[in-house]
């Protein structure tokens, strides 16, 4: 049986927001954890959550001519989406309170069963 294989980005943040309990933080983040956070944030937040890049379905069926999603060139044009969704999601003041994005950006691993809320200062 071979591994699953897939692509995590390195999330490297740094802030002056006093909401923030770390100034920097660096974590791994597979595609599946920035769908969590999306999700998340829709259930549990006020805000307008940014879509993020594509599923990429047709990148994953069997017997390709390419590397389908493990293709440098889509991992980089994924990485971009997945910049500019956490990049709006961390500069908006709504989403900087829920709980979620704080898990997210600074904690190692996401622990699924938390308690949604608000971040307090």
């Amino acid at each position: 049986m071979g591994r699953a294989r897939y692509t995590s980005y390195e999330l490297r943040m740094r802030t002056n927001l006093p909401i923030f309990k770390l100034k920097e933080s660096c974590v791994r983040r597979r595609y599946s954890d920035f769908e969590w956070l999306k999700n998340e944030l829709e259930r549990d937040s006020k805000i307008v959550v940014p879509p993020l890049p594509g599923k990429a379905l047709k990148r994953q069926l069997p017997f390709r001519g390419d590397e389908g999603i493990f293709e440098e060139s889509f991992i980089e044009e994924r990485r971009q989406g997945l910049e500019q969704f956490i990049n709006k999601i961390a500069g908006h003041p709504l989403a900087q309170n829920e709980r979620c994005l704080h898990m997210f950006l600074q904690e190692e691993t996401i622990d699924r069963n938390y308690v949604p809320g608000k971040v307090r200062q």
